[in-house]
């Protein structure tokens, strides 16, 4: 019984304890911070967007990247078209509710919103994010 209670409750140990030395030691957590991903049909809808997400602070920091070409299957059919891609930078924690948002304003049926971790960067820029991103 005790192993397997260690076994379950490991790995909320192991957060609590890399959340305590970030705390003692000013180090950063992976994963604490993350980049979404979203694609927009054109440059004045990625505006949009973006300050949509900015004037609602569920970024510090949202690029909007040039028009590229993109592939993919829609509805069984092999569909290109260009688009412009937001590289949303914000808390892990923020990704629900910037995801809910977007889905809610974006003119796409299913617009694409991706996120990664960031799981390494420039403490001083990671720390930025942190006091422009609200908690929640």
């Amino acid at each position: 019984e005790v192993l397997t209670l260690l076994v379950l409750t490991y790995p909320l140990l192991q957060g609590l304890a890399l959340h305590l030395h970030a705390a003692v030691t000013g180090s950063y957590v992976p994963g604490t911070h993350s980049i979404a991903l979203v694609n927009c049909l054109n440059e004045q809808i990625a505006r949009d967007i973006a300050r949509a997400i900015m004037d609602k602070k569920l970024a510090a920091y949202v690029n909007i990247l040039p028009k590229s070409s993109a592939l993919y299957f829609w509805k069984g059919e092999l569909e290109e078209s260009t688009e412009i891609l937001l590289l949303v930078k914000t808390r892990t924690s923020k990704i629900g509710e910037l995801s809910n948002y977007v889905r809610s304003i974006h003119p796409f049926e299913m617009p694409e919103i991706i996120s990664l971790p960031i799981d390494q960067g420039n403490p001083a820029y990671l720390k930025w994010i942190e006091e422009n991103v609200p908690r929640d």
